[in-house]
């Protein structure tokens, strides 16, 4: 079910030169770890332009609230999070096991399935953008 715009309440639009803003810098993480040895799990994690995105985003989000625009905030905020939810859940189920080295596997699978799903985030997010169109919010 896609969510409609809302058209009734008019958005700023430098607040949504801010939002494309805030999704090239996730962007670049997610880049910056398809380019570099390291995953782009842990890069997005905890990469500077990540970090200083979910920043920006908790500096400005009050002024989208009642907007489509809210939604991206919480997207981008809610993947931000969750990427550092699953590396915790990957990590600790690995760990034990990296004595009999299958957790060396757990692992790479693990970062690499956050990674995609971040990619996948970040592109699904920035389209919706460029659409004006808002986000799919999970139930209250």
């Amino acid at each position: 079910m896609e969510p409609e715009t809302n058209t009734a309440v008019s958005v700023n639009r430098g607040l949504i030169e801010y939002m494309n803003w805030i999704y090239a810098l996730h962007a670049l993480s997610v880049l910056i770890g398809l380019l570099t040895a390291r995953a782009v799990a842990l890069r997005f994690a905890f990469g500077l332009p990540s970090i200083i995105a979910v920043i920006l985003n908790y500096a400005r989000r009050s002024e989208a609230r009642g907007t489509w625009l809210e939604s991206h905030f919480r997207w981008q905020m809610r993947t931000f999070w969750y990427s550092w939810l699953w590396i915790l859940l990957t990590c600790i189920v690995a760990m034990p096991l990296l004595i009999v080295v299958v957790g060396f596997f757990i692992a790479i699978v693990g970062f690499a399935l956050i990674g995609i799903w971040v990619i996948y985030r970040v592109a699904r997010g920035w389209l919706a953008l460029r659409d004006s169109r808002a986000m799919p919010l999970p139930p209250a």
